[in-house]
């Protein structure tokens, strides 16, 4: 049953001891100003849901959709359901690039970091020509994938190669980094390594950045060393940003296609044996070499589950361990 609200009082009247007036009806420019009010905001970001529909959200479940089809370039698609899924789970080319994925993705994630946070310490030091240093290190992120590629394919060149040089110094025979199965993987992780350690060394540089630099002068009272301050100081205020970095490149790891496909000559079969054949060029194969986009559509997908699955991991270990160093406190 709806209930009358009576008219309230304004602060005069009761303050005076009149009886209380009720208050005029609005008019319509105040109502149209209300109106605006609330709807700016919608307005202000409705640009970007409306590009995220289109260019992400329709992507997404057209790609779903295709991977339900049998299609093929030039031809209608014909529903077959899961088939195309059951396919892929029996594949083991899948699994195969599904393993490369996760070693390359394991041996340049984990040397970046490391790399990078230990150049983000040295540059937060007052040294001389720092904003040099800095600059410096956007460098390799700046090159595109196609050249960095191509002179680190030149570097590990098994006859004439860099690397293969350095080695000979100390008595090693050449090596074969292309055709050789963990070393074409260390090859790849190495041009993957150079090219982002700068850029996750300036997002933690702009973390330390940050940090109270009451607490370095408090641990430094207290005779806490440069390294401890490092420790107990450094690492946990730059949790959250460390966090970031491991999320943002572990999807990165899991894209990852034009170091692979450049360092093969253009080949998306990774190799002779696939030593090097990642999740990407697997896709890339099925759609581009074979025309068989429905499964290259389904490995898409799969890809993107795989992606939110670690990043969801991810999440949940660093609450995890927040949590409990909390309760450990």
């Amino acid at each position: 049953m709806a209930v009358d609200t009576p008219p309230r009082a304004s602060r005069t009247d009761v303050a005076v001891g009149h009886a209380p007036r009720s208050e005029p009806p609005l008019g319509l420019r105040s109502r149209l100003f209300r109106l605006e009010a609330k709807a700016a905001p919608y307005l202000y970001i409705s640009p970007f849901f409306l590009l995220f529909v289109a260019f992400g959200l329709f992507p997404l479940v057209w790609t779903a959709w295709i991977s339900l089809n049998d299609f093929k370039l030039g031809t209608p698609m014909v529903f077959v359901g899961l088939e195309n899924y059951r396919w892929l789970f029996a594949s083991p080319e899948f699994y195969n690039s599904l393993w490369r994925t996760i070693t390359i993705g394991i041996l340049s994630t984990v040397p970046q970091l490391m790399l990078a946070l230990g150049l983000a310490h040295l540059l937060n030091y007052q040294m001389v020509v720092r904003n040099f240093f800095r600059i410096s290190m956007l460098m390799p992120y700046a090159t595109s994938v196609a050249a960095s590629t191509l002179v680190f394919a030149q570097l590990f060149g098994r006859d004439n190669g860099f690397f293969n040089w350095v080695l000979s110094w100390v008595g090693i025979d050449a090596v074969d980094w292309r055709n050789g199965d963990l070393t074409a993987q260390i090859a790849i992780a190495v041009i993957v390594t150079w090219r982002w350690t700068g850029y996750n060394a300036l997002i933690y540089l702009a973390g330390m950045q940050s940090i109270s630099q009451d607490l370095y002068e408090a641990a430094a009272l207290d005779g806490a060393s440069k390294w401890q301050q490092f420790r107990h100081v450094t690492l946990p205020g730059l949790r959250p940003t460390i966090l970031f970095t491991v999320v943002v490149s572990t999807i990165g790891a899991t894209q990852l296609f034009g170091e692979p496909l450049l360092f093969g000559n253009g080949q998306a079969n990774g190799g002779a044996l696939g030593q090097y054949q990642t999740l990407g060029l697997f896709m890339y194969q099925q759609g581009w070499d074979y025309f068989e986009l429905g499964r290259a559509a389904t490995i898409a997908w799969v890809t993107f589950v795989l992606v939110v699955g670690l990043v969801l991991l991810n999440t949940g270990i660093a609450r995890w361990r927040t949590r409990d160093r909390k309760a450990v406190r």
